[in-house]
């Protein structure tokens, strides 16, 4: 879904981006970002003419072998000219509301990190309920008090102080299919399983039966997931099935006895 952006102004913020092969969706969030006087994309390796697409658009561009995401969103803000950052994913763009948002609160930011709502697009519709919305993500922060965290994936900024709220979506608008995101959504939960397995503690039957009944009756009824439709069910389903996978792997894992599998 294309989005027409007006700049009214330039602000000393930095725009950052982690990318790999994302040339297709790459050049709306770059569009969404004018308003920034500095853009840096660290890249991964792509092949499709990303790291070309990123120029085009101003970007400072730099290649970067892969870390994990926590480490390799901080790297990349590590490169910004600003202590203001913007981070974003290849997927996502601002909303003309939230870029407003953004520049009206950075003329006198009374904190140091600020959330903002995302609005998730799932098979045919942006999800305004449940687990898709608001979906708060802290994506403005002053590098000097916040920073990301160190975790492989599902990774989080960690800020020194009180978090505000800024007003406008983020949209969130991968385009894949849903074998797609299915595929992918295997490999967060391959990823989160090592980590629980690590620490060396099976998960019991409780956790794998509880946490995604819970997870649907929190999302799905109390926060109005069915309000979505069938790709709010879809996406519902996916979060507790993910919810119940990744301690079944866990559980697998260690049960194996292979220390080379963790």
């Amino acid at each position: 879904m294309a989005q027409s952006y007006f700049v009214r102004e330039l602000i000393n913020l930095s725009a950052v981006f982690i990318t790999k092969n994302a040339a297709s969706q790459l050049e709306y969030a770059l569009k969404s970002v004018q308003f920034c006087r500095d853009i840096v994309v660290l890249d991964s390796g792509s092949t499709d003419g990303t790291q070309a697409l990123a120029l085009r658009y101003g970007a400072r561009v730099y290649q970067q072998d892969w870390l994990g995401f926590g480490p390799q969103k901080q790297k990349a803000v590590e490169l910004a000219k600003f202590d203001w950052v913007l981070c974003l994913d290849a997927d996502e763009r601002v909303s003309q509301a939230l870029s407003d948002n953004i520049i009206n609160t950075l003329k006198t930011p009374e904190l140091t990190a600020y959330q903002m709502p995302r609005s998730n697009f799932f098979i045919d519709r942006y999800l305004r309920h449940g687990e898709g919305y608001p979906d708060l993500s802290l994506r403005l922060f002053n590098r000097k008090h916040a920073r990301w965290s160190d975790d492989a994936v599902h990774e989080r900024v960690l800020s020194q102080g009180a978090v505000g709220l800024l007003k406008g979506d983020l949209l969130h608008h991968s385009a894949e299919t849903l074998e797609v995101y299915l595929s992918k959504q295997n490999r967060y939960t391959e990823i989160q399983a090592r980590q629980l397995a690590a620490a060396g503690k099976p998960p019991g039957f409780g956790k794998l039966l509880v946490s995604p009944l819970v997870r649907f009756i929190k999302f799905y009824g109390l926060r109005g997931g069915f309000r979505d439709g069938w790709p709010g069910l879809v996406h519902i389903c996916i979060g507790c099935f993910n919810s119940f996978i990744k301690y079944a792997k866990a559980r697998a894992l260690l049960e194996s006895k292979d220390p080379d599998q963790l």
